[in-house]
């Protein structure tokens, strides 16, 4: 196999990886050989690609990644990483090690299964969604018939490194909604030490489904989360997608999302709470296919110290998808003036009749309102806390579960309460 020409350590550790494993990698071979073509051309994306114009992966493509031994590895102190609120909700549980199911930490719902059993790949173009198909090995299955509410579901993804060794994880989620069904996806990602992380998610909403999926990001801040997100939505159909990142040292969630049907909804709202050098990028692509479609993004990132936040939205308007309603908002509070936003809204508008419309605020935090609370007694880090929680909290309050409220908010409250980075 050729080496890849953003040739890189992290780029040839994967193909290794791939050499030494295919072989045992379940499914059939044909896409894998394909998928590790492609990635072997393309290697890891560079700042060259504008999609990846704010972001470089220079800091993990210096590294040579390893593949985890988890199977039997033991959990409770990646467990107790997980927000207490998440653990204590009263739901079918899903825990991945590494990219593996744990099935003795496991309490699936009916309509689970493994990817591992019966692999679903695809061919895409893109490096990172090219190595998760080259690599993935497991990932859960969710097939919910028509009509069927499917409740709560938690998602727990777990991950180390090995023995101080930098390792990597490529599970791919398959999410499949039938007509009129619902579901309420609760997705918590944390670990400890250097690795990657990088899911890919393929979800399908039939007429008039709905599928609420709310992402907690709180990976080491050694780690790497490239998220990598594809929804279509048909006709009357509710994608409701809330991330919220805290965690990583360089993170990036891209989320895909059509609206194929008339009178599709789409929501893809975020935060980002980063301190020290993190990297959060938030990417977004919204494509009106179907008239009648409406879709909504706010995205509000706190940043301190040096970290960095990325937001670039796209939506695009197709021709005949006429009484689209599009909207946008991104809002950051620098704490720190070595602190930095990158925003980058566009527009694609190819049908007349449509509103459509974004925007951008950049501040710090408010001197008179520190100066009130300051002059009401209450100590400067405790002010600080409440207005940042006043500003985050207007990302949140519009999540239904009281349980997802209280995790974020604990989220929150630990991150500040801890030194800085």
């Amino acid at each position: 196999m050729s080496a890849p020409t953003g040739g890189s350590a992290a780029a040839h550790s994967f193909l290794s990886r791939f050499e030494g494993l295919k072989s045992r990698l379940p499914g059939a071979a044909a896409p894998r050989e394909a998928a590790a073509a492609s990635f072997a051309a393309a290697g890891l994306p560079g700042r060259g690609l504008e999609a990846w114009k704010y972001t470089s992966l220079q800091p993990m493509a210096d590294a040579s990644f390893h593949e985890p031994f988890s199977l039997l590895a033991p959990c409770e102190e990646l467990l107790a990483l997980v927000p207490p609120p998440a653990l204590a909700l009263d739901a079918p549980r899903l825990v991945f090690r590494d990219g593996r199911l744990r099935a003795d930490l496991s309490n699936p719902p009916d309509f689970f299964s493994s990817f591992s059993t019966a692999p679903e790949l695809d061919a895409d173009p893109r490096p990172l969604v090219a190595l998760n198909t080259m690599l993935a090995e497991d990932g859960a299955v969710l097939d919910l018939p028509a009509g069927v509410d499917g409740g709560t579901l938690l998602l727990i993804h777990l991950a180390s490194d090995l023995h101080g060794q930098p390792t990597a994880a490529h599970p791919r989620h398959i999410i499949r909604l039938g007509t009129g069904a619902r579901l309420d996806l609760v997705e918590i990602c944390v670990g400890t030490g250097c690795y990657l992380h990088n899911p890919v998610f393929r979800i399908s909403l039939a007429a008039n489904a709905a599928l609420s999926h709310v992402r907690l990001q709180d990976e080491s801040t050694a780690g790497f989360h490239l998220a990598s997100i594809d929804v279509s939505a048909g006709a009357g159909a509710l994608y409701d997608g809330f991330t919220f990142n805290a965690g990583s040292r360089l993170g990036r969630a891209e989320t895909i999302a059509t609206l194929a049907g008339p009178g599709a909804r789409i929501h893809l709202d975020a935060a980002q709470l980063l301190r020290g050098r993190q990297h959060g990028d938030i990417t977004t692509i919204i494509r009106h296919a179907a008239p009648h479609g409406a879709s909504r993004q706010g995205v509000r990132h706190v940043l301190d110290g040096h970290a960095r936040g990325v937001f670039a939205g796209r939506i695009e308007v197709a021709r005949g998808a006429q009484k689209t309603d599009g909207y946008q908002m991104n809002q950051a509070l620098l704490l720190s003036p070595d602190a930095e936003i990158d925003c980058k809204p566009e527009l694609e508008i190819f049908a007349d009749d449509v509103k459509c419309s974004h925007g951008a605020t950049v501040g710090e935090l408010d001197a008179d309102q520190l100066f009130y609370l300051r002059a009401r007694g209450v100590p400067a880090a405790t002010a600080r806390l409440m207005l940042i929680r006043a500003f985050l909290d207007d990302a949140i309050e519009g999540l239904e579960d009281p349980a997802v409220r209280a995790t974020l908010a604990h989220v929150v409250d630990q991150r500040w309460s801890e030194p800085a980075l």
